[in-house]
C-alpha cells in the first residue's frame, strides 16, 4: 500500500470528524482514483478523527498484509 499524493491531499482537505461514509461519499465526488477509493472501502466502519487516524490504519493494515504473505522459513 502506498499513499498516493492525491490521497495525501484528499486527507489533508477533508473536514473532520468523518465517517468511512463520509469518506468514500466525498473521496468520490472529487474524483479520486479506484485504488485510492478501494484503500477507503476497506477501512473499519468508524469516525476518523483526523488525517493520520486514517493513515495509522492503512499503515497497519499494509503492515499485517506484508507479514501475511512471507513465507514461513523452512526449519
Amino acid at each position: 500500500m502506498r499513499i498516493t499524493p492525491e490521497m495525501s491531499q484528499f486527507l489533508a482537505g477533508m473536514e473532520y470528524p468523518a465517517t468511512k461514509d463520509d469518506l468514500l461519499r466525498e473521496a468520490l465526488r472529487d474524483g479520486l482514483g479506484p485504488s485510492d477509493i478501494a484503500l477507503i472501502e476497506d477501512l473499519p466502519e468508524q469516525s476518523y478523527n483526523a488525517g493520520w487516524h486514517i493513515r495509522y490504519h492503512l499503515g497497519t493494515r499494509a503492515l499485517a498484509d506484508a507479514f501475511t504473505s512471507v513465507e514461513p522459513a523452512l526449519a
